[in-house]
């Protein structure tokens, strides 16, 4: 059991590894704001520039930029229409970003668990093996109780760093949601402005 407890936290480190890594490169500030797309909003003032902006969208996809071709597609309906639209395809895009972050938040759950269960466990067999041997030899006493604390230090070895990444990553997931807000609102703003309103 003991060794069980051992390999499933291996196994959970490992899994929290690879999502932080696959996170952490998924979430990169050039992955999901380009600097070339967010340049082309800055310099679309009207209708005119639509096609420029729609091409450099379709050069870096990315969130920002389905964002911008879903605002430029529904120009034609109302402004409070393409708003909705916008903050639609916002939320699914929102959602593919955290994607990944729920499997860091169950890391950080359970790795301190399982170490537990491992640290409780081994402690158990310890007693019993005293109970029924006496205590004879202090240094298998202090063996044993170092083997089943092991399992609560690497419990928390694997959760610590997911907590730090899940967090992290939880802000950064915010921070580009709401420059990605920001960007989209100055663009519909300034396009139905050329327009004269909604």
């Amino acid at each position: 059991m003991h060794n069980f407890v051992i390999i499933i936290l291996l196994i959970t480190s490992i899994v929290a590894i690879t999502f932080i890594v696959e996170r952490g490169l998924a979430l990169r500030w050039r992955r999901v704001i380009p600097p070339a797309v967010e340049a082309a909003v800055g310099s679309c003032r009207s209708r005119s520039d639509l096609p420029s902006l729609t091409q450099i969208c379709q050069q870096h996809p990315s969130p920002l930029s389905r964002l911008l071709l879903t605002a430029g597609d529904h120009l034609d309906w109302t402004k409070e229409a393409n708003v909705d639209a916008v903050e639609t395809r916002a939320r699914h895009e929102v959602v593919r970003l955290e994607r990944g972050l729920v499997v860091l938040e169950i890391v950080v759950g359970i790795a301190p668990l399982l170490g537990l269960v491992g640290t409780i466990y081994g402690l158990i067999l310890l007693f019993a093996e005293l109970g029924s041997a006496g205590m004879t030899d202090n240094s298998s006493l202090a063996k044993g109780i170092s083997l089943a604390l092991n399992a609560t230090l690497l419990g928390l070895i694997t959760a610590i760093p997911a907590l730090v990444a899940w967090s992290y990553y939880n802000k950064k997931v915010e921070t580009m949601a709401v420059e990605m807000e920001t960007l989209c609102d100055e663009f519909l703003r300034r396009l139905y402005r050329s327009k004269g309103g909604s």
